[in-house]
């Protein structure tokens, strides 16, 4: 007997992507008919759809699109309540990001619908993007590309108070240590920095001859360097504020690639307009699309990008493929490797 899978693909976790995936995933299992649809992300905005949030598509379009479909794959698709009451064929969906934030959990345990997500799966293109933009911000990339783009050849930035540093021999702090800090901290080791970081959740074991575990207070006020990689909880929103940006030393360059909620970005244009800071790297942001009114776009010392830290063409293809493995152990009766509510098998049983 056949069963159907929805491939609710984007513009960046393609629909073919993830119906090869699926096809060779499932290849040895019981038939498996896969249907498409193209959500309009990231041409048009992710945001709150129902109840959930960064969702792409409708819900009318969903339901229409799950009729009869037992396994969605998908990266922005909404599981609301009410697509799970409309669509009772529905048993597994697959969300191939690093949290399935776009899912109503307990609507879908309640509905008996597993929901899968892919942990891990922009960790490599986040780290690599935290490290240009560290480098781009350390060496004032940000203002001499758009005085050169301009047509404006300035001679001053090889003044000694406008050069850049380097990384060798400097103090970078990491404030979180998860796969994306730890991969950025292994390159700073091998260019020759010093690396602290302040993580409550890491095991020293994970640390040892990479990094040195501190205090946040004695991170900021010895890094020259910060970066940002923690998660967003009560704890950490607005961790960064004014407060915690004079503790650094005068000149220092801070990085936020994690999440916008955890740093307060009118404290860091101050800072850098009155020098505190010598130099900032953004790819995240407390309102997106960035206003087009907002200080970030007119301080000088900023080096920005449009949240695409987690954008390259092998996350597009790793995203496509651990959720097809998913549906590969589902059709076999697997456990499953990344299933966010389990207790959906144990309801069944």
């Amino acid at each position: 007997m056949s069963t159907t899978v929805l491939a609710a693909g984007d513009h960046f976790v393609l629909p073919r992507l993830l119906t090869e995936e699926v096809r060779g995933a499932t290849e040895g299992t019981s038939a498996v008919d896969v249907r498409e649809i193209t959500l309009p992300w990231p041409h048009t905005p992710f945001g709150p759809v129902g109840e959930v949030d960064e969702a792409s598509g409708t819900e009318d379009e969903l339901i229409a699109a799950l009729q009869g479909v037992e396994v969605c794959v998908t990266q922005m698709a909404p599981l609301t309540e009410r697509v799970l009451a409309n669509c009772p064929d529905l048993k597994l969906m697959c969300i191939s990001r690093g949290g399935p934030v776009n899912a109503n959990l307990e609507a879908a345990t309640r509905h008996g619908v597993a929901v899968c997500y892919a942990p891990g799966r922009n960790a490599v293109a986040t780290a690599e993007h935290t490290l240009t933009l560290l480098l781009a911000a350390a060496r004032g990339v940000g203002d001499t590309h758009s005085d050169l783009r301009r047509g404006v050849w300035r001679g001053d930035y090889y003044d000694y108070d406008n050069c850049g540093i380097e990384i060798e021999g400097a103090t970078v702090g990491l404030i979180g240590y998860g796969a994306i800090g730890s991969r950025v901290a292994k390159v700073l080791v091998a260019m020759g920095a010093h690396v602290l970081v302040h993580d409550p959740y890491v095991r020293p074991e994970a640390l040892a001859g990479i990094a040195e575990q501190v205090s946040l207070d004695e991170l900021l006020t010895r890094s020259r360097v910060v970066s940002l990689h923690a998660r967003v909880t009560p704890e950490t929103t607005g961790m960064i504020g004014a407060a915690q940006l004079s503790k650094m030393p005068r000149g220092s360059v801070l990085v936020n690639c994690a999440r916008g909620a955890l740093l307060d970005y009118e404290a860091v244009c101050d800072a850098l307009d009155c020098g505190q800071l010598a130099g900032a790297a953004f790819d995240v942001y407390p309102q997106e699309p960035v206003p087009a009114d907002s200080r970030l776009l007119k301080t000088p010392g900023i080096v920005m990008t449009p949240h695409i830290a987690g954008a390259s063409q092998e996350v597009a293809h790793k995203a496509a493929r651990i959720v097809a493995g998913e549906v590969g152990r589902f059709l076999r009766g697997e456990p499953l490797a990344h299933c966010a509510n389990p207790e959906v098998f144990a309801d069944r049983a």
